[in-house]
């Protein structure tokens, strides 16, 4: 297994298990590149995003019984998978399986959709799907994004919970893209929500941040489109009590 941190946040009974994995795509705009913590534990996180070298491996992996030792005695709700790229992770769906065992969980699989792990215990995905258009996909990310847009289809056939997400990148994915994102979106069903982050400054990349105000005008381009579209922006408060660092 290839579970490297583990946050849980009392607020929302919730556990994220970050993975490390070598990602199937090289997305500019990837912050475990820069940063290896759960950002809800760092108050500065935008500025160590952007001034943070390159991230090392981490230097030890949990194994599954050292995992779940980890949630005894929590009240947990709902287990996050996050990371470079957690459906890569083979010991994931095993991960899934005994949150939901023990715990009785409801499984949240966090994933760049390229490929799919078993779903079996999943109960919701959550897709960043970078771009539509596949130039714009492929100089942002260096990949072909016919097999995520399949697999987006597949996940909804299948009757899972499904969501999306995208950033948006002042310079590479703007505010047009966004909205024939939303259109895609929209092709499988418009009740799928989307959600809208802001791009924060990152070392290495000539990239910007956009203000809350071209985050919300995306946001509004989207919503000609879907029913349910939210936005977070790095000028947008953090919500609940502070997160605890279990490993």
């Amino acid at each position: 297994m290839h579970v490297y941190h583990v946050v849980y946040e009392p607020t929302f009974k919730s556990i994220i298990f970050h993975h490390w994995t070598e990602c199937n795509l090289k997305c500019l705009g990837c912050y475990c590149k820069v940063e290896k913590l759960d950002f809800s534990l760092l108050p500065d996180w935008q500025m160590r995003v952007s001034t943070n070298p390159p991230e090392k491996p981490p230097e030890r992996l949990l194994s599954l019984d050292e995992a779940m030792a980890l949630t005894e005695n929590l009240a947990i709700e709902r287990a996050i998978s996050i990371g470079v790229e957690p459906s890569l992770d083979p010991g994931m769906p095993l991960l899934a399986r005994e949150m939901k065992s023990r715990h009785h969980t409801y499984n949240i699989l966090f994933t760049n959709g390229v490929a799919l792990a078993d779903l079996s215990s999943i109960d919701e995905v959550i897709f960043s799907l970078k771009a539509v258009t596949p130039e714009l996909y492929r100089n942002y990310t260096g990949g072909d994004n016919r097999k995520s847009m399949a697999n987006f289809r597949r996940v909804y056939d299948s009757g899972k919970k499904l969501q999306a997400e995208i950033t948006l990148v002042p310079g590479a994915i703007e505010a047009n893209e966004i909205e024939k994102v939303a259109e895609f979106i929209a092709s499988v069903d418009n009740n799928i929500p989307l959600r809208i982050t802001g791009f924060i400054q990152l070392s290495g990349q000539p990239f910007r941040a956009p203000t809350g105000a071209e985050v919300e005008a995306a946001a509004a381009l989207a919503k000609k489109h879907l029913k349910t579209v939210n936005y977070l922006s790095g000028e947008m408060p953090r919500v609940g009590t502070p997160p605890i660092r279990l490993f």
